[in-house]
Order: C-alpha cells, then structure tokens, then sequence
C-alpha cells in the first residue's frame, strides 16, 4: 500500500490489534453499523484497520479476524518502522505493555476520516453511537465530496 492506493476515495481510518479485548471489537462494531446506516453513500468509503501490533498482526491473522467480523475493513501491517510512521502520521499513541506473560497494546481510539485527497478531515470519538457516526459520515463526505 502507498498513499496513493486509496486516492479517490474517502478513508476511514482506525489503529487498533486484534488481541484487544473490548476498544476495538466495539469500535469497529460501531464503525461498520454506522456505515451499514450509510447505504449507498458507504460505497465512497474504504474503511482501513491498522494494527498497533504488528508482532501478532501479520497480513494473514488481520485478514482472518476482519473476514468474519468486519468485513468492510481492509487490515494493514508493516514493518515496526512503517507502523510508527503512520502512528505519527496520524498522531496516534500506541505503547506495548507487558502484563504476565502476555502483552496489552493501550492505544488512541479515534476513528479518522481522511478526504479523497487523502487529507484529514476529523475524527470520531469512541464515545458516539453508531447512528451519531452515521449522521457525522453523511455530514462529513458531503461538506469534503470533491466538487462538492
């Protein structure tokens, strides 16, 4: 993936690992009910999911957990050096804790919404339910729709 592979289309970006226990399954949970609510408007969006782990998430592990779950969501991974550039791209925290004898990653939990300039819009706090993302989307895409 470049920054160039999504150009034309809006993105809807969240950093996040499949071994979270309870952030990212309910955001990305929200994230697809809201653009389900979108209809025909959520074909505009490629909603992208990139791990804050790359040590567990390879292509394979992201590409199975978000098949059956949230298939709208197209999983990215990298080297550790290209996870942090686009942690810093997006000005994202993500730290590794050690916890026994596993790990948990503590992460920023926005949802970005990028332009099809591949710009920043905003960003949607966990907090909002699906239909207030929705409505935020709809808002959102129409303001920053090219020409628009």
């Amino acid at each position: 993936m470049t920054s160039g592979t999504y150009h034309g289309r809006f993105m809807l970006v969240f950093f996040g690992f499949t071994h979270c226990g309870q952030i990212c399954p309910a955001v990305l949970s929200r994230n697809s009910r809201a653009l389900d609510l979108l209809g025909p408007a959520a074909d505009e969006i490629r909603a992208l999911y990139i791990t804050v782990d790359p040590d567990r998430d390879s292509p394979e592990v992201l590409a199975a957990y978000l098949r059956d779950r949230y298939p709208r969501y197209t999983g990215l991974t990298g080297t550790a050096e290209e996870i942090e550039a686009a942690k810093r791209a997006y000005h994202v925290f993500a730290r590794r804790a050690n916890e026994l004898d596993d790990y948990t990653v503590p992460h920023t939990s926005f949802t970005f919404l990028m332009n099809p300039g591949g710009d920043y819009v905003t960003h949607y706090p966990e907090t909002l339910t699906a239909e207030e993302l929705a409505d935020g989307l709809a808002h959102d895409i129409e303001r920053h729709r090219p020409g628009g």
